[in-house]
């Protein structure tokens, strides 16, 4: 069963997930604007038993999957490291909904159907 998070627990959550996200940001950030490289270079290894090249890079592959597994294991799910993007699980009105947070805006204030997705966000009106 999913955690369900009120906008309240959601706002109070960002103050530990928004570090982690910071960080998400930063090594994906680094792994997006090597990509060639590293491909090459992981391409290279598989055939030769390893490189130097390749072991300088998996620290930042394994600290950013460290990081998602902390915010996962906290029910909120990452949308997109681009942009910053994570939704929490919510339940009203009967049913589950995201609560959706951009980095960069000061607290929760959208959410979306599950279905949805971002350019579905509408304004939280029922605290």
């Amino acid at each position: 069963m999913p955690k369900y998070y009120t906008p309240q627990e959601a706002n109070e959550a960002l103050s530990i997930v928004g570090p982690i996200l910071i960080e998400l940001m930063e090594i994906s950030g680094k792994i997006r604007a090597n990509q060639p490289e590293y491909w090459t270079v992981v391409q290279k290894s598989a055939g030769n038993g390893g490189s130097p090249a390749l072991s300088k890079l998996l620290p930042d592959f394994d600290r950013l999957d460290a990081l998602l597994h902390k915010i996962q294991d906290m029910g909120i799910e990452v949308k997109d490291l681009t942009i910053g993007l994570i939704d929490f699980v919510a339940y009203h009105d009967g049913r589950e909904i995201y609560l959706c947070w951009k980095f960069g805006e000061d607290k929760i204030q959208f959410w979306h159907e599950i279905n949805e997705g971002f350019q579905g966000r509408q304004l939280i009106n029922w605290e």
